[in-house]
């Protein structure tokens, strides 16, 4: 009977989380015609298709689906045993995989974190909420911050802190000048926002809405930075988190009677991981840094 050997099926589970051949060769330190003979020898020894070639893109099989659960599995068992030996032998060196939403809050978390263990390598990506939780609920992430809890048991959700909006506009325009200004004031007024999917977009629409107020996207833009500048070139009105608004002496946070809106920040591993190493201390670092109730 053919049995597979460990580096075939490495070399398969890193094609189904790459997506490529070539990506896979990348991440496991090897040429790509050694990953496409491996995918091959597992396809012959066992007469199944793994991937259907499309161009130069790769669809996986309702088989490759199915060993991908278990090689996945095992991937994960040997990060994990490679991680605990590392430990135990450097006193927590390693590599820890961090994405989030921006950079405002992870950050202080990730400085108090390297303070303590100097020698674990961080890596950090940004994206949107949905990119987060998919690229932790693929492995490709070990730990995500986003503004919302995530209702998924197999996700593993702390909450971190509550973080409320403001308003920003450009310094010369009308209600910048004006002190003081009460909720209704929003009314009819164009707003610079980030794309749909955005949690502080929903947040703030919601709330319009909710107290009858009904205001006008000018544009829409897909980062914190365009927005900023959007309304420094007086396209309109901005609103952001308090902990993500950059002061900048073109632009005015607006003093809003009756605005109470808030965004809640969320740290997520996926439930089965958090008690790792690595991740476990991640997560108390952050336990260790949230506002007092």
């Amino acid at each position: 009977m053919d049995t597979s050997s460990s580096a075939e099926l490495r070399a398969f589970d890193a094609t189904i989380r790459t997506g490529s051949m070539s990506a896979a060769a990348n991440l496991l330190g090897i040429r790509q015609p050694t990953v496409s003979a491996h995918i091959a020898n597992l396809e012959r020894q066992f007469g199944s298709d793994l991937f259907v070639r499309h161009g130069r893109g790769l669809q996986p099989t309702e088989m490759a689906r199915r060993l991908a659960e278990i090689t996945s599995r095992i991937s994960r068992a040997e990060d994990d045993a490679a991680l605990l030996l590392a430990s135990v032998r450097s006193h927590y060196e390693g590599a820890l995989r961090v994405c989030a939403i921006g950079p405002y809050n992870v950050m202080p978390i990730i400085a108090a974190f390297h303070t303590k263990y100097p020698r674990i390598r961080i890596s950090m990506t940004l994206g949107d909420s949905r990119t987060v939780v998919r690229a932790v609920t693929e492995h490709r992430q070990d730990v995500g911050l986003l503004l919302h809890a995530v209702e998924d048991p197999a996700v593993h959700c702390l909450p971190f802190r509550r973080q409320p909006l403001i308003v920003f506009a450009e310094k010369h325009h009308p209600l910048a000048i004006c002190g003081a200004i009460n909720l209704h004031e929003l009314d009819g007024q164009e707003f610079v926002l980030r794309e749909e999917g955005s949690q502080t977009r929903k947040v703030f629409e919601a709330g319009m809405r909710e107290a009858g107020i009904r205001i006008r996207t000018a544009i829409e833009v897909g980062s914190r930075e365009s927005v900023r500048e959007a309304v420094a070139q007086r396209l309109g009105l901005g609103v952001v988190a308090r902990t993500a608004f950059v002061p900048d002496p073109r632009l005015v946070a607006l003093d809003i009677r009756g605005l109470t809106l808030a965004t809640h920040v969320h740290l997520i591993c996926l439930a089965e991981r958090k008690s790792d190493a690595l991740v476990e201390r991640f997560l108390q670092t952050a336990e260790s840094l949230k506002p007092a109730a």
